[in-house]
């Protein structure tokens, strides 16, 4: 490629100290991340062509038109820096983990004298004990349950140590899922005992704590306490139901994760196994498309970074497939994220190379699965869009369809989706959210109007711009139009829409998804009538498909916006309570509600939050003026 005068002083001006560089294209987009020990050296290995230059290096080079660069002290920090920024930015030529997300733990908040159990998806350094991650919400859900028929644990948030003996005992005591320790039913030291217990099952020490359990259970009959023993005896039996469905490798005893792989045509697909105490608890997989056999090293090296950026729990051993770059910094990283020596291992043979073969093979069918998975999908994507193309008579089946909902209460905080679907599949990255902004009160018709002219006007000036400066107009964010527009209304949200379309020069047909007297979708008005689509055709699945979509996308719109005008007439009037604080009571309490019902003592928990803060805040929302 030919280096332009711009990227030509960048390099000149790059240091020779470890950091991380960021590439960009000519939109000023962040295309990609990568962290150097020498960044002079790493940054200009890109701009030297040579024949071992990977295709996918060499179609990122030809889309970079500027560089930055952050000087670090050292690689650790550079690493931890390159993580962070990939997760904000999520660029183009790094792999993005599809799948990411906050991984569910369960949390038992020992910090506390009386502790309570639920699922968060937060982990933050508060003294509590966090068990996880696990990949299956639900199977986390289902697990807190257990525990806590096993143990009757609170739920409630009040402050036990300030109302014992000013409350009576609740619901949850009497239908047996509470001990009321807030009333004394449950002394302490008994209560932090039955904690522990949970504890010592979820570190995976079953057989440890059935033993324990059968200890005191034998004391119970001994002393007559029949009722007692058979609760025990109910606690084991559902620790042993539990337990044997996880699968045991009875010569590993620490935690450990096995990473492994399969590579097929240029799809990928990790498959991640989760050990704790020698059991399989848990996998997770991820699915990457165009990757080969000379990018998988960088691209498990990517993979390994990301993830674990992402996971609060670091096992003592990560056993992966192949190897990758930067393996000693890597394993230093982990090493001090876990607080203890983490070993980053390639096994070779032995029981661990069969275990690595094990999660290959799992990976494998888990890729092959997916792929006749999607053959079905695209096949019946393709039989709806023809369906579709018959019954309105179109020139050519839609490939890309854009489909229009708008959202309000009563007129206030009006909102419009648009979800895109390409050849039968949703386009995630395509969907826009529209604040209306020249309508008042619950006018559905204007409302529609101001979003079809706000997209269409975009697109023409988009492509203008592009079109001057010399770039390819696929390359703008509205500048791809669709063969279908749907709006979710009857002929009045049709006819906007058109009269909209007419007046900036598209000729794009128009529909509207109607539905029955129960909200179910009914079909389609085209041409001023009404197609019956049959329920049981591939077109009408397809229809309901989107109408559910761009409604769902509406409505979370909507109800983002109103929690964040909740949140600001809650908060934002508390003296000496700024945004950061704010942020945190949000952050630690999970709603503006949950703030309301605070004591001091949980309030100053908060991180950022001292004694005067806290006061203010209780102070407030008991009108109380000091």
């Amino acid at each position: 490629m030919e280096i332009t005068p711009l990227i030509e002083e960048r390099l000149k001006s790059l240091p020779a100290q470890p950091g991380v560089y960021i590439m960009k294209d000519e939109l000023g987009d962040i295309i990609y991340i990568g962290k150097a020990k020498v960044l002079k050296n790493r940054v200009r290995q890109y701009f030297h062509y040579t024949t071992n230059q990977m295709p996918k290096v060499r179609s990122m080079v030809n889309h970079i038109a500027d560089l930055e660069y952050i000087i670090t002290d050292n690689e650790m920090e550079a690493l931890i820096l390159e993580c962070n920024l990939i997760k904000k930015y999520r660029p183009k030529y790094n792999i993005s983990l599809k799948d990411d997300k906050s991984y569910p733990y369960i949390k038992i908040t020992m910090n506390e004298d009386y502790p309570k159990v639920f699922v968060t998806r937060k982990v933050t350094h508060d003294g509590a004990r966090y068990f996880g991650p696990y990949s299956s919400a639900y199977a986390t859900k289902e697990t807190v349950n257990i525990l806590r028929r096993m143990y009757p644990v609170r739920t409630c948030n009040i402050n036990i140590e300030e109302r014992m003996g000013k409350v009576r005992e609740c619901l949850y005591y009497y239908i047996g899922e509470c001990k009321a320790p807030c009333t004394g039913r449950i002394n302490k030291e008994d209560y932090r005992q039955m904690c522990e217990e949970i504890c010592e099952f979820l570190d995976g020490h079953q057989d440890r704590l059935i033993a324990i359990l059968r200890d005191k259970m034998e004391n119970h009959v001994k002393n007559l306490e029949f009722e007692k023993a058979i609760e025990i005896r109910n606690q084991i039996d559902s620790i042993r139901q539990i337990s044997y469905s996880q699968k045991v490798l009875k010569t590993v005893e620490k935690d450990m994760d096995v990473i492994g792989y399969y590579l097929s045509e240029g799809d990928l697909c990790i498959q991640v196994f989760f050990v704790r105490e020698g059991k399989l608890i848990d996998r997770e997989h991820f699915f990457f498309s165009k990757i080969d056999e000379e990018t998988i090293r960088d691209t498990m090296t990517q993979f390994v970074e990301q993830f674990y950026s992402n996971i609060s729990h670091i096992p003592a051993e990560v056993v992966i497939q192949c190897e990758i770059d930067e393996r000693e910094l890597i394993e230093d990283w982990l090493t001090t994220r876990r607080g203890s020596k983490v070993k980053l291992t390639v096994p070779k043979r032995g029981e661990k190379k069969d275990f690595v073969n094990m999660v290959m093979k799992n990976a494998q069918d888990m890729l092959e699965n997916y792929r006749d998975r999607l053959k079905n999908e695209m096949k019946s994507s393709h039989e709806a869009l023809k369906e579709l193309m018959e019954y309105m008579d179109l020139a050519d089946k839609p490939y890309r369809i854009e489909a229009y909902d708008i959202s309000n209460i009563q007129g206030t905080n009006s909102v419009a989706s648009m979800v895109v679907f390409e050849n039968g599949q949703p386009k995630n990255s395509d969907y826009r959210h529209f604040k209306i902004r020249s309508v008042s009160g619950p006018n559905d018709y204007s409302s529609m109007r101001e979003v079809i002219e706000r997209r269409f006007t975009h697109s023409i000036e988009e492509a203008e711009r592009l079109k001057k400066e010399g770039i390819d107009i696929e390359e703008g964010k509205f500048t791809s139009l669709p063969d279908l527009i749907m709006v979710d209304g009857g002929k009045g949200h049709v006819s906007a829409c058109e009269q909209v379309l007419n007046a900036v020069g598209f000729d794009i047909p128009v529909c509207g998804m109607v539905k029955d007297d129960r909200h179910r979708t009914r079909g389609l008005i085209y041409n001023n009538r009404e197609i019956h689509i049959p329920v049981n055709s591939n077109a009408f699945r397809l229809i309901t498909a989107i109408q559910n979509e761009a409604h769902r996308f509406a409505i979370n719109y909507h109800r983002d916006l109103r929690q964040k005008q909740a949140v600001k007439s809650l908060l934002d009037d508390i003296p000496g309570i700024g945004k950061t604080r704010r942020k945190e009571l949000l952050k630690y309490f999970g709603s503006a509600e949950a703030v309301s019902r605070a004591d001091i003592e949980e309030l100053k928990k908060v991180p950022s939050m001292n004694a005067k803060a806290a006061e203010q805040v209780y102070n407030y929302f008991r009108g109380i003026k000091k």
